[in-house]
């Protein structure tokens, strides 16, 4: 069974959510795996699996771009918790109602349907997509599915240390109750080293891990802990906003915050509290071991995982790099962090809820073109971060990343750093935050 982004043990057992109209409540029923959940009318149907950024971003404006198609959101989870922003939550600038929001009220409002389930199998060959509660159909597939925490390339099949790793120092960057572990376990650090592995290239959401470590630092300098907060960094130097961070470790935190470049992982003890890197060896009396990102299970599932020239797989979902469909399969497309590769200029697309709330607005208008008759026409995303990197005064930092369509089909993209730390980014940050609960939500 796919454990998929388990936000405070949602229950994946066998009631059915699915609505005879749009958004509203069914009757309880009891299913099995086998059972069709909701039987295929003559409309055609878009299955979106998974309800974060860029599912429910799909499923929004499916309904303004294919108004006669079918839309159907399966996801696990009983309300929608945004990570970004929730480094914000850590240290108390925000609240959970900032963060935790109502799934059922949009899929009323935009008039789509949200089965609350947990997706077991994805079988492309029969269109036929898997649940705890058994079976639903497709004329098209969306995958939003996130990232999953590759513990195995640290520990491989030892699942003692997988599961002492991920009870004591949880990385808390995919929506789970890790979130409110490491928000605790920031609140009662006594002092001593704290270590934060990142992982290799590319990641969720890559300057989120340094600001991290600044509130870390920040609310150890406020409540006078003594300690250092360790940065184990496989990158040979901070990217992005590497300016910016660089003068936030430099000018606020320079006896807390220790930046190790080039400290791959090697090795982790989570039991004796020890790490092994390429850049030395570190004891820790407290940890945020992030391991390497991959793909979410649902495209392993789906064997849409893309393969190097030697044969290895990529780790992420092999995708055209403009129409974003799946390699091989033009009925299912990923959207968000799970994608592959786009362009041979920088590789990914950065992985972000604005990417991922971006490409689902994008592949919604592809599905409705389709449906339509029409050409597809290829459109680009764009991203943009904000990141705090101090609490008092609270300032911040930005990124944005522009997308150029080059003649010969290749993706440029153009990076733009604000370095410079100052309140109204954070204000600008609040602000972006908004238009993005507006787009998708309620």
């Amino acid at each position: 069974m796919i454990n998929r982004r388990g936000f405070f043990g949602a229950s994946a057992g066998a009631i059915t959510l699915a609505a005879t109209t749009p958004g509203a409540l069914a009757a309880p029923t009891i299913l099995n795996s086998t059972t069709e959940i909701m039987p295929k009318g003559k409309a055609p149907r878009v299955v979106i699996a998974g309800g974060g950024w860029g599912g429910l971003s799909a499923a929004r404006h499916l309904r303004e771009k294919a108004p006669d198609a079918e839309v159907v959101v399966l996801e696990r989870n009983p309300f929608f918790w945004s990570c970004p922003i929730s480094n914000k939550w850590v240290i108390d600038i925000v609240d959970s109602a900032y963060l935790m929001h109502d799934m059922l009220a949009p899929a009323r409002k935009y008039g789509y349907k949200l089965v609350q389930t947990e997706i077991t199998n994805i079988e492309r060959d029969k269109k036929l997509v898997r649940t705890s509660q058994g079976t639903i159909s497709y004329d098209y597939l969306i995958i939003s599915d996130g990232i999953r925490d590759a513990y195995d390339v640290w520990f491989g099949n030892d699942q003692k240390a997988i599961d002492h790793t991920k009870l004591n120092f949880p990385s808390a960057y995919i929506p789970s109750s890790q979130a409110m572990t490491v928000k605790n376990k920031i609140r009662n650090f006594k002092g001593g080293n704290f270590v934060m592995t990142l992982p290799p290239p590319p990641h969720r959401c890559p300057p989120s891990p340094y600001e991290r470590a600044c509130i870390i630092a920040w609310h150890m300098k406020t409540n006078k802990i003594p300690g250092k907060v360790i940065i184990l960094d496989p990158k040979p130097r901070i990217m992005p906003i590497g300016g910016g961070f660089k003068a936030a470790f430099d000018e606020l935190y320079p006896d807390i915050i220790q930046y190790v470049p080039n400290a791959g992982v090697k090795e982790v003890d989570p039991f004796k509290k020890e790490i092994k890197t390429a850049a030395g060896d570190f004891k820790f009396d407290d940890a945020i071991l992030m391991p390497p990102h991959q793909a979410g299970n649902m495209v392993w599932s789906a064997d849409l995982i893309g393969k190097t020239p030697d044969g290895k797989p990529t780790n992420w979902a092999a995708i055209h790099p403009t129409h974003l469909h799946a390699q091989g399969d033009d009925s299912v497309y990923i959207v968000g962090d799970a994608m592959g590769a786009v362009s041979k200029q920088f590789g990914h697309y950065p992985k972000s809820a604005h990417v991922a709330n971006y490409v689902g607005k994008i592949v919604a208008g592809y599905i409705g073109e389709r449906l339509a008759g029409k050409q597809v026409t290829v459109r680009l995303p764009d991203n943009l971060c904000y990141m705090l990197v101090n609490g008092s005064p609270r300032e911040a930092i930005s990124v944005q990343f522009d997308y150029e369509l080059l003649p010969d089909g290749t993706i440029k993209q153009t990076q733009i750093d604000i370095d410079v730390r100052t309140p109204d980014l954070l204000e600008e940050d609040f602000k972006w935050a908004k238009r993005m609960f507006t787009d998708f939500l309620v």
